[in-house]
């Protein structure tokens, strides 16, 4: 049975919309799609020629997809390879401690992952007399704020008893699923077969789950349709959202002091879904984990991470203008609300607010809990970006700069939704996760000749 007519025509106005936004000449493409007949042919040759769209003559940006024009447009200057010796760290805990800092992160922000601004936040917490945040939400405050995520009774404070599960936390356990069994050779293929073995369709959101969707499609008939590394191209909507940057975690741990790897790994995961600043996203949230082990300094982390982002993209001209407001603040309140008034329309899952909020919680983070708290008061997507603050300000600070005390209530028991996942023990995970760095240069390489510089996997 293919999908209604009506419902493609729906998700076409999407594309165009997105196809705008990215700078192409859509001019006219709106009024031509509404002419369309209703026929799947027709809608099928509107989708292709969305393809082959030209940019607009004023378009500023280049933006590649493909890895090796994404390293051309790039600081010549980045680091290929390690950025110090990780010898004189305790790698292996630091990883941990990333680990836990991200799952304490997306349990945090998972009440309030309803899109608050940090103004919605501040005044339900003043109201009950919890501001600034210190700790997991409370039932008191969401009163107060008006509306909940609906996973919100078992991520209360008064009513934590394990990890809920978390499309988040999802796809942080996938990647390190891919990179035990397949290493550095792991291609779109490999992600699509673990995808369909362990991630049901309702836990995927945007991209992935219409990908989820064609991989399904093409399990029953191969030679339907496009191949896996063509999945992204159409029928697409929000290709730039931040699904994939949530996705790149393990990668980071894997490779501690190896920014450039770390980012090749995160293009070849979320080019299997996104295009443009949903690949940059993954890249640089991949890079600042990889670069937040071995670092000085929070901004040197993302400093770092730029460098891995076309310098002429949106992404990097948006990101490195927070960089600088947030350089030039004098406290965390102020970097919000700089950035908020510049950015503000990007909202949830719209990753330049967002990414600009991730360096102005690092630069101004006392220790991991404060980056947390932070980071979740600051609103948007509140659950992904405490997740992804807990990895980066995790990697940085290292052991003991998480009090025990936002692990107790787990009581060591992690849920997933995955199909073939069966370790419930959080600290059994954190310790696979640990192992990474060594099991990506034991595993078994298809890819001899793979290089970090190089890029590997399907283009």
């Amino acid at each position: 049975m293919l999908p209604h007519r009506e419902f493609l025509r729906k998700r076409l106005e999407q594309v165009v919309a997105d196809k705008a936004a990215q700078g192409h000449d859509t001019a006219g493409l709106l009024s031509e799609l509404k002419r369309l007949p209703n026929s799947y042919d027709a809608l099928v040759a509107f989708a292709r020629r969305l393809h082959e769209l030209p940019l607009r003559k004023d378009w500023p940006y280049e933006e590649p997809n493909d890895l090796q024009a994404i390293w051309a447009t790039c600081d010549p200057s980045r680091p290929v390879g390690l950025l110090s010796d990780v010898s004189d760290r305790d790698i292996a805990s630091r990883i941990e401690t990333a680990f836990f800092s991200a799952v304490c992160g997306c349990m945090l922000g998972k009440p309030l992952e309803v899109d608050p601004t940090l103004a919605e936040i501040r005044q339900a917490a003043e109201s009950v007399g919890e501001w600034p945040i210190r700790y997991y939400i409370s039932v008191r405050l969401l009163e107060k704020l008006g509306r909940r995520h609906p996973s919100w009774y078992r991520t209360v404070r008064e009513q934590i008893a394990y990890v809920v599960p978390d499309d988040d936390i999802n796809y942080m356990i996938l990647g390190m699923l891919i990179l035990e069994k397949k290493g550095l050779a792991f291609t779109k293929d490999d992600l699509a077969n673990f995808w369909m073995r362990n991630l049901p369709t309702l836990w995927a959101w945007g991209p992935e789950r219409t990908v989820l969707v064609k991989a399904a499609i093409h399990l029953l008939d191969p030679e339907f349709g496009e191949s896996p590394a063509e999945w992204a191209e159409s029928w697409n909507p929000s290709d730039e959202a931040c699904g994939a940057a949530i996705r790149v975690d393990a990668y980071g741990y894997a490779c501690p002091g190896r920014p450039a790897l770390a980012a090749e790994l995160a293009w070849r995961d979320s080019s299997f879904t996104h295009r443009r600043t949903g690949i940059y996203g993954a890249m640089f949230i991949a890079a600042a984990i990889a670069a937040a082990f071995v670092v000085d300094k929070p901004l040197d982390i993302f400093e770092t991470a730029l460098k891995f982002i076309p310098r002429h993209s949106r992404f990097h001209e948006i990101v490195s203008d927070c960089f600088q407001i947030v350089a030039g603040s004098s406290g965390w309140l102020e970097g919000y609300e700089k950035i908020h008034m510049r950015y503000g329309q990007y909202r949830h899952c719209s990753l330049y607010q967002e990414c600009g909020l991730l360096i102005n919680t690092a630069h101004f983070a006392t220790d991991i809990g404060d980056a947390l708290c932070k980071q979740v008061s600051q609103g948007c997507d509140t659950d992904c970006f405490g997740k992804l603050s807990g990895s980066i300000m995790g990697a940085y600070f290292g052991p003991g700069y998480l009090e025990e005390s936002w692990l107790t209530p787990f009581n060591d028991d992690l849920r997933t939704s995955l199909g073939i996942f069966y370790d419930r023990s959080l600290r059994s995970v954190a310790k696979r996760m640990a192992r990474l760095p060594a099991t990506i240069e034991t595993v078994p390489s298809q890819n001899q000749g793979h290089t970090a510089s190089a890029g590997s996997g399907d283009a």
